[in-house]
């Protein structure tokens, strides 16, 4: 089966959070980002490190998810958001090491 193309794959967003201190690992915040209702099933989480965190959001779902992320919701809080990871992660101040093949 070939690559989907990238008018197929859908529009996204990707959220920038700051992620409270409580929550440890990954497993947690995938459980936490797993209950927000507007997020279920929808979001995929990217990068945790050090308190922030990058999640991918589908464009239909982003303006809700937005309006909650910003007020702030179970320890995650909505810093920045684009259309392209490498803004967010900049703006995050997140450093990603790249896999060597």
């Amino acid at each position: 089966m070939g690559k989907l193309r990238k008018a197929a794959r859908g529009k996204h967003r990707w959220v920038g959070l700051t992620v409270d201190e409580s929550i440890k690992n990954r497993q947690e915040l995938e459980e936490i980002i797993g209950q927000i209702d507007a997020l279920r099933g929808k979001s995929k989480l990217f990068d945790f490190v050090d308190g922030h965190a990058i999640i991918r959001i589908p464009l239909q779902s982003y303006s809700s998810a937005k309006s909650i992320l910003e007020a702030g919701c179970d320890g995650l809080v909505s810093q920045t958001s684009s259309g392209k990871i490498r803004l967010v992660r900049e703006r995050m101040g997140i450093k990603v090491s790249r896999k060597k093949r």
